[in-house]
């Protein structure tokens, strides 16, 4: 069975083999052992209640119980740009114009923005190689917008999403040799690195606080502007398919696009339902439902073909107990795509 659950201390061990799986470009999942084991510290501390808004993350993991192996991780950032600046591009125009010489030119710009200060932050998406298959990415990436739903008091008006940017197998990135390396003097990966180890003063006191025209970049920069990378761009889709455009910011390092979306906008938040658990058996030719229970400092989660009837959701009582739940408790639960529909 495959099993999404809060991240414990035990799957450090795990995580750093998916962190070495990941490459150059994914920032929130080095493969450093005293940062990892950080992360997972400040995600127990977050659902403990011993953080300040600012620091709070959730990090979750996708646990093959069969295995009694971690196969994936994703997370949800609280409030981004509380304790220390939140940086990305905004893509804008500057129009040059002279009615003497009948010219009106809108020409492109990238501003270093700080407009997603104290937004939820959707990330850390990684589902290893073996197991993207059977609706396993789905769960891993959907899990965060019905767990956002059930405690929604936890999170902000908005959320936005960083999309990993193109780089190739070499860590070589176009948008960071167009602009980056200008002002940092150093490679796309030890950027990308200290960004996600932490290490980020580097980015305020360096990054260029003027307007940057896109028209002077080279060819191969300009290209990737909110481009994502290919491996990348099925989690997009998916978040995509949930509520989430983009609206013209990208990443400083990559040209990565960030989506965002007003959390009540989102359709697990406005579509999911609170459903009475039945134990029985379900066709399994029914729906394809996330369900999870609504306990906060428990909270499981998996994917079910389950029955829906007035008010009711059937399942087996394998799922029930993964779930920790019985006969009469309550659920959260929606059909894992927006085309299926309850009967």
């Amino acid at each position: 069975m495959m099993l999404i659950r809060p991240v414990q201390h035990k799957d450090l061990a795990d995580i750093l083999v998916l962190a070495g799986k990941t490459g150059i470009g994914m920032t929130s999942l080095p493969k450093d052992e005293k940062h990892l084991a950080a992360r997972i510290e400040r995600a127990i501390a977050t659902w403990e209640g011993h953080l300040e808004r600012g620091e709070q993350g959730y990090l979750f993991v996708l646990e093959d119980s069969e295995q009694q192996k971690v196969v994936g991780v994703s997370a949800i950032e609280v409030a981004v740009g509380l304790s220390e600046p939140w940086y990305n591009f905004r893509v804008g125009t500057l129009v040059h114009a002279s009615k003497a010489l009948n010219v009106y030119k809108p020409v492109p710009t990238l501003y270093l923005s700080n407009d997603h200060t104290g937004y939820s932050e959707l990330c850390t998406l990684f589902l290893d190689q073996d197991y993207r298959h059977n609706k396993n990415g789905q769960l891993l990436s959907k899990v965060r917008f019905l767990f956002i739903a059930t405690f929604r008091q936890y999170f902000a008006r908005k959320v936005i999403a960083e999309m990993r940017g193109v780089s190739d197998e070499n860590g070589l990135s176009p948008f960071w040799e167009g602009v980056g390396r200008h002002f940092f003097g150093m490679d796309f990966a030890q950027a990308d690195f200290l960004t996600g180890t932490g290490q980020k003063s580097f980015i305020a006191e360096l990054m260029p606080k003027h307007p940057l025209y896109v028209d002077f970049l080279t060819p191969e920069a300009r290209a990737v502007i909110g481009t994502v990378h290919p491996q990348t761009a099925p989690a997009r889709a998916v978040l995509e398919s949930e509520g989430l455009h983009y609206q013209g910011y990208v990443d400083i390092f990559d040209a990565g696009p960030t989506l965002e979306a007003d959390i009540d906008d989102i359709r697990a938040v406005k579509q999911s339902r609170r459903l009475k658990v039945v134990i029985g058996e379900s066709a399994s030719d029914a729906p394809c439902y996330l369900v999870a229970n609504e306990n906060y400092v428990n909270y499981r989660a998996l994917l079910v073909h389950g029955g829906v009837t007035e008010g009711s959701l059937t399942l087996d009582r394998h799922s029930a107990e993964a779930l920790g739940v019985a006969a009469g408790d309550t659920v959260r639960a929606i059909t894992l795509f927006q085309q299926e529909h309850a009967s």
